[in-house]
């Protein structure tokens, strides 16, 4: 009885079903890896003129929302993905970006690209001080400490009235002028947050290959084994909440002058869960994923607009589906769980073909 249902286990068909599937998985990899330039390169075209294609302006609003969070989503996922970290506090960097473009802006009429760094910089010096005292922190408990971090900045941004405006927010936000033509349209803004989109994806890009990247992902896998040999920890952790702050700063600068106005409510909890929700569909560890999570969510948010809040619960179950069937997200490395455990019962399947053949 054994014997027969090895045999119904490894029937050929099934052998044949699996090997295909492997084989198409391996090929579209391939492929992509082959002519990965002269993709990148026609999706960048694509991109530059696409606007020329389309007036409407809620398409284009949808698609510089995409772009926007693909920063947001990615920063994040630099800190959860790449360290192993677990940040919850992501909209409230988002938030010191935006505002710190906004008073700038208003109060001291300064220019918008000399505003733009300087956002980023102070959500990355914010970032360390948050950094500094949960260095030893791990799992829930940081997660925990970031949230109340993201909630103190919202609070702060809605009762300090002399700096922040309080409950009437900052209006009036002046938008940039770029070599005298001031970026007002929607289609000026795509061009801004696609380019703001390309330079975070290279920067990140060469950042993740570089010593400081390795040294984030050797502190993810195993933080004890990579400090046994001489990996400086704490100051890459550290390094590492600043380089996500400073992205969710950056992106927050350039929010600020597309809506115009700011207030409190930009910046709540369930913006931090939808960048969250955006991270994990798509696939944390990787640089493409944050992208793909932010086209997926995006597009829903649209899609289930008339059901008003109760999208949130549709966010919920993609996630839990998410978890159950691909946990290492839609463009999730093929190394994962689920892809390991397929690859060990085609393995098997194949040993036991040769050992009964």
């Amino acid at each position: 009885m054994e014997r027969s249902s090895n045999k119904k286990e490894t029937s050929p068909s099934m052998l044949v079903s699996s090997l295909k599937e492997l084989k198409a998985v391996t090929a579209v990899a391939d492929f992509v890896q082959k002519y990965r330039i002269y993709l990148l390169i026609a999706l960048f075209v694509f991109l530059c003129i696409f606007p020329f294609f389309t007036n409407k302006s809620y398409v284009l609003g949808v698609i510089c929302r995409i772009f926007l969070y693909s920063i947001l989503a990615g920063a994040l996922n630099t800190i959860n993905g790449y360290s192993g970290q677990f940040c919850l506090g992501v909209a409230g960097f988002f938030a010191i970006g935006a505002y710190s473009e906004a008073i700038l802006a208003t109060a001291a009429k300064m220019n918008f690209w000399l505003i733009l760094p300087i956002a980023g910089v102070i959500a990355a010096a914010i970032g360390f001080l948050v950094a500094l005292p949960t260095l030893k922190m791990q799992g829930i408990y940081l997660a925990i400490v970031t949230l109340g971090f993201s909630e103190i900045v919202r609070l702060l941004a809605l009762n300090w009235t002399g700096l922040t405006g309080g409950p009437m927010g900052i209006k009036g936000i002046p938008v940039p002028v770029f070599f005298g033509m001031a970026i007002r349209t929607s289609k000026h803004f795509y061009y801004l947050y696609l380019a703001m989109a390309i330079l975070f994806l290279f920067v990140t890009s060469r950042v993740i290959k570089s010593r400081i990247g390795r040294a984030w992902m050797s502190i993810r896998e195993d933080e004890l084994a990579s400090k046994s040999l001489g990996v400086f920890t704490s100051r890459y952790k550290a390094l590492n909440f600043m380089y996500g702050a400073f992205w969710a700063g950056i992106a927050g600068a350039i929010y600020a002058p597309y809506v115009r106005f700011i207030d409190s409510t930009y910046f709540t909890l369930d913006e931090g869960w939808n960048i969250l929700s955006m991270m994990i569909i798509g696939g944390q560890g990787t640089l493409i994923g944050p992208v793909v999570g932010s086209v997926i969510v995006n597009y829903l948010t649209e899609l289930l607009r008339p059901i008003g809040q109760w999208r949130m619960v549709a966010y919920a179950l993609l996630i839990i589906i998410m978890m159950w069937w691909r946990p290492q997200g839609l463009a999730g490395a093929s190394n994962s769980i689920v892809a390991a455990k397929r690859d060990t019962k085609l393995q098997k399947r194949v040993s036991r073909k040769e050992v009964h053949s």
